[in-house]
């Protein structure tokens, strides 16, 4: 059988799979679990199970370490940034006494030479988007933000972590959360400060 780069070549079926992988992984910062391949395919969960060990045992992915859903890619690279604290509705963000590196996929950056850090969510202010408590979001730090971005942003309130809107000479901050009191709220664009777009998020088993 011939070898390709090391590794044994794809099935069309296998390579369709892998490369939905590796999309949804650009797209979202992690990788999907089974029932999202499974549901993508319109494939029963084992079925997406069998393709994936298919994947793993080719050498093509494998299983996450440090980010908890379905497979990883093994072609991504990997980067470390520095988690630097807590990040909670309308609280100032809370240092952590000494800041841990993490290991992120390059995947999830937006480019390769922005300043990048993560921080720890409480709460459940963004579910709706994906983000639940003790996620590890990474953040690229930046001063500006497009509408519909997922910002970092200091308020005279604290710090949080919401959705960007601007309106005109007021900026409109939106939770992910319709539970969630409160919200949206509109603060004038000097009162408040961007530190930052969300990237992608890191979850740990």
């Amino acid at each position: 059988m011939q070898i390709v780069n090391g590794q044994r070549p794809l099935t069309p079926d296998q390579k369709k799979v892998l490369d939905f992988i590796n999309q949804f992984l650009l797209e979202n910062g992690y990788p999907p679990s089974l029932s999202e391949i499974a549901r993508h395919f319109r494939k029963s969960i084992g079925t997406s199970q069998h393709f994936v060990r298919e994947l793993r045992e080719k050498g093509y992915v494998t299983k996450g370490s440090n980010i908890s859903r379905g497979a990883q890619p093994t072609s991504f690279e990997s980067r470390k940034i520095f988690l630097l604290g807590y990040i909670a509705a309308g609280r100032p963000i809370e240092p952590i006494e000494n800041p841990e590196l993490v290991s992120v996929p390059s995947s999830i950056l937006m480019d390769q030479w922005g300043n990048y850090y993560a921080l720890r969510v409480r709460g459940t202010s963004m579910i709706g988007e994906g983000i639940i408590d003790n996620d590890i979001i990474v953040v690229r730090h930046q001063n500006i933000a497009q509408n519909g971005d997922i910002v970092v942003v200091v308020t005279n309130n604290g710090a949080t972590l919401k959705k960007f809107y601007k309106l005109g000479d007021k900026v409109e901050l939106r939770a992910g959360n319709k539970k969630m009191r409160g919200w949206p709220r509109q603060f004038h664009a000097g009162n408040l400060e961007i530190r930052g777009k969300f990237c992608g998020l890191i979850r740990k088993d």
